[in-house]
């Protein structure tokens, strides 16, 4: 009580006295609070009981004052007068040893104020950056401290210092040999005296100074045995209770890792916890998961952010079970993708390579490999939504390398089993569970979409480099046809469901979408737009009139494709921009034709799934076919000509796309003779599909009917994706 009267009585003086000149009313407020030290005996009497916040206050606003009084960059007296004494390394002392009690908060408060509202370089100085480095260790040592917000404040202000001087964190790597605890050394008469030049490291002070100032900074290259204490103390307030702690902290992290300095980088990867704590955290929140979810309640739980988790656990509860560690699992993933993305380029591939080993191949991985249909379907999900959010491109090269190997080179039917995990992934597509099928689709079609060339060359791009899916012999050395029965190379002149004119008389002439080179002198180019008609007819007229029943329903023509293939085709451009694709397809001379074709792992899959449209669950042939034209509007010559060009003369043995489809109308139409009126039926279910009918009385065969609809609109989707990529390249012809 008595302290606080002291306090009032002295403020009313200070008021009704003159002013003082800025230095003396400076050093009068130090020395007041020094003489508080000297005087009192009752040291366990709370600070805030005292006048040492008062004047401490005092003193920061007349260093403001000084500095807005002065030119920029101009050290007043004030700031001298600090910066000799020391008084930064004897308010650290009294703040460590928090007396009187609660001083430690005091002094947190009073570097974090000086260093924001001071515009001048203070760090630089060794009497600013040797006290600031001490008060950073003592952040984050205990947890849930009474001073949490104020150890938080003070470390993301200088983090934000350092981000505006990445070269000033080369001041707070500090090398474990140093006594953690030196003495600093003495003062200097000036702010400039006692700095480092960061460009040039140049000291700008004299004798031992100068020599102590050289020492205070790391050597870069003894990155190993250098203390990332600013590092460290952030990551223990990750662990705080308190929320709001945590994302601060994780800010601060954020902003060091994005510092471009060699040094830091790798002092941040290889002497801190903070790979440790990226993936520990991951892995216990992804553990915490239900072992079974719906995959549509992880599909479409809301967009995650890291920072602004706010929720309800009893309403988080009533909308699914599992939504909360969901929620959470996916946050922290979104912070570490986040915290990726934004550091420097060799910290951020360190913490994605552990990200990969420490989480997707220890927990993930054997998830995924389990023989439990329930655990597979929920890992499955829960990998696909990672795949979604992922958008680093650092963790997205790790992940990618991690589900279908590194491996580059073209793969052959005794080689689609070294690598236990894609192999199993791309087996799944063709699981005895629908919904496994369904889902591991979908997982493809995510992945497929991502902007990474490996994902591209590693399922379908590798295998197709030479070509050698085409005929490499002359007409007159083919193969005949035996017992009626054609082998997989589909010629259109011979083929009962063409007529004459489908016959392949041209070649398109258009940037990459020329299909093969002219095998002879005498075959010649016709105009382009005949020939794009005649392959947007191909795909058209693949399905016979009478399995047709888009006719009678309104809104559901080949037109109504157009729009969302040139917006897709005009997205896949823009990811695929980048990458070396060749304009044209590798020169035919310069293709390795006798080597034995292989369509690949996953092209095989899917053009197995794709033959047996007719007996596949509605839903399943729905994604299949999403597939297959996600892959078809990838702009690349290869794939283009493999897809969607019908006039290609394939290699007997071989089969494409198309040829895939043609057996599957050949089997229709024979199907179709044994099915009593087929084509009312055709016409209801596609109705019933598009809920323009009420469900009724039951129709027999509606797994081959719902097939002949989807593979009607598949064709005609690929007719409007051909017809897109025909035009795109025309306009960008010269």
């Amino acid at each position: 009580m008595f302290s606080k009267f002291t306090s009032i009585l002295q403020h009313a003086v200070e008021a009704l006295a003159p002013s003082l000149p800025l230095q003396e009313d400076f050093v009068y407020h130090w020395k007041a609070i020094t003489h508080y030290y000297i005087e009192t005996s009752d040291d366990k009497a709370p600070v805030t009981d005292t006048n040492i916040p008062s004047h401490l206050e005092q003193m920061l606003e007349i260093l403001t004052q000084e500095e807005l009084e002065r030119e920029s960059g101009e050290t007043g007296p004030c700031m001298e007068y600090l910066l000799h004494h020391k008084i930064l390394e004897t308010l650290y002392t009294l703040g460590k040893a928090d007396c009187p009690p609660g001083m430690k908060q005091q002094v947190l408060t009073f570097y974090t104020k000086l260093l924001a509202h001071i515009r001048q370089p203070l760090l630089p100085h060794i009497n600013v950056h040797r006290p600031v480095q001490k008060l950073i260790r003592l952040c984050g040592d205990v947890l849930a401290a009474p001073t949490e917000n104020e150890e938080i404040q003070f470390l993301c202000i200088v983090c934000a210092k350092l981000k505006q001087d990445p070269y000033l964190v080369n001041f707070f790597l500090e090398n474990k040999s140093r006594r953690s605890e030196s003495k600093s050394p003495g003062g200097t008469d000036g702010l400039k005296d006692g700095m480092l030049a960061p460009d040039t490291g140049q000291e700008h002070v004299e004798g031992s100074e100068a020599a102590q100032a050289a020492a205070s900074v790391p050597n870069p290259s003894n990155n190993n045995n250098n203390n990332y204490n600013l590092v460290t103390s952030l990551l223990n307030l990750t662990k705080s209770p308190d929320g709001r702690i945590v994302v601060k902290a994780c800010e601060g992290l954020m902003l060091l890792v994005s510092l471009p300095e060699p040094a830091a980088a790798r002092c941040l990867t290889e002497n801190t916890e903070l790979c440790e704590l990226l993936t520990d955290r991951l892995v216990t929140l992804y553990k915490a998961l239900p072992p079974s979810m719906d995959p549509l309640d992880i599909e479409t739980v809301e967009s995650i952010n890291w920072g602004l988790d706010v929720y309800n656990v009893k309403e988080d509860t009533a909308v699914f079970a599992g939504k909360r560690p969901l929620i959470s699992f996916l946050s922290w993933l979104d912070y570490c993708d986040q915290l990726i993305k934004e550091a420097q380029k060799s910290a951020a591939s360190v913490m994605a390579k552990a990200v990969r080993e420490r989480f997707f191949a220890c927990v993930m991985e054997p998830q995924l490999m389990q023989t439990s249909e329930v655990g597979i379907l929920t890992s499955t999900a829960l990998l696909n939504r990672i795949i979604r959010q992922v958008t680093s491109e650092a963790l997205l090269q790790e992940m990618v390398y991690f589900l279908l190997g590194e491996e580059k080179e073209a793969e052959t039917p005794s080689t689609i089993t070294q690598k236990p995990l894609r192999h199993r992934l791309i087996e799944h597509c063709d699981h005895l569970s629908d919904e496994i099928s369904i889902m591991t689709l979908r997982l493809f079609e995510q992945l497929i979409q991502k902007p990474n060339q490996h994902i591209l060359h590693s399922l379908a791009l590798r295998n197709l480099e030479e070509r050698n899916y085409l005929e490499n012999k002359p007409p007159e050395e083919r193969e005949p046809i035996e017992n009626g029965q054609p082998h997989d190379a589909v010629d259109l002149e011979e083929d009962p469901l063409f007529g004459d004119d489908l016959s392949p008389d041209s070649r398109l002439s258009s940037d990459w979408l020329s299909p093969s080179p002219p095998q002879s002198p005498d075959h010649y180019k016709s105009d382009g737009k005949t020939e794009v008609h005649k392959i947007v007819n191909s795909f058209l007229c693949l399905v016979p009139d009478e399995a047709k029943s888009s006719y009678f329903v309104e809104g559901s023509g080949y037109d109504t494709y157009l729009r969302d293939a040139h917006r897709q085709f005009r997205d896949y451009c823009g990811v695929c921009q980048r990458w070396d694709w060749r304009g044209t397809p590798k020169a035919f001379e310069k293709c390795n034709l006798e080597l034995p074709f292989f369509e690949g792992h996953f092209l095989k899959v899917l053009f197995d799934r794709m033959g047996r449209i007719l007996d596949q669950p509605y839903d399943v042939n729905l994604q299949v076919t999403a597939v297959l034209s996600k892959l078809s509007l990838l702009p690349h010559p290869h794939l283009h000509e493999y897809l969607l060009d019908p006039y290609i003369n394939l290699a007997p043995g071989c089969r494409s796309l198309f040829s895939v489809i043609v057996r599957v109308v050949g089997d229709l139409m024979l199907r179709i003779q044994r099915i009593p009126d087929f084509t009312p039926k055709l016409l209801l279910v596609r109705k019933r599909l598009l809920a323009l009918e009420p469900e009724g009385v039951t129709i027999d065969h509606v797994t081959l009917l719902e097939g002949v609809i989807v593979l009607e609109e598949f064709c005609k989707e690929l007719a409007a994706i051909a017809f897109v990529k025909y035009h795109a390249a025309a306009a960008s012809s010269p």
